[in-house]
């Protein structure tokens, strides 16, 4: 039972870090602006998924509490959003 709710737990994770991935794989070898905006949007994701999924089904940071993690994904995401939106191309 253990191994099935670790495993639960972990597509946010995966799913978060994927669209961050093909954020950086397009902000490396593509289009600078698209990337940024695409990591924003993951690490957006991640702290959207952790604000909504339960502490035992999230499998993301889980560093001091949920609002916490919500608060500092939300945030860096934001950051980068923003920075993404107003440096030139």
């Amino acid at each position: 039972m253990a191994g099935e709710a670790q495993r639960r737990g972990e597509w946010p994770l995966a799913l978060s870090g994927l669209v961050s991935a093909a954020g950086l794989v397009i902000l490396t070898f593509y289009d600078w602006r698209n990337g940024i905006l695409l990591f924003a949007g993951g690490v957006l994701l991640a702290g959207l998924l952790r604000a909504a999924l339960g502490d035992d089904a999230a499998g993301l940071l889980h560093v001091r509490s949920r609002m916490f993690d919500t608060a500092l994904l939300l945030g860096v995401g934001a950051a980068i959003l923003l920075l993404g939106l107003i440096v030139p191309s």
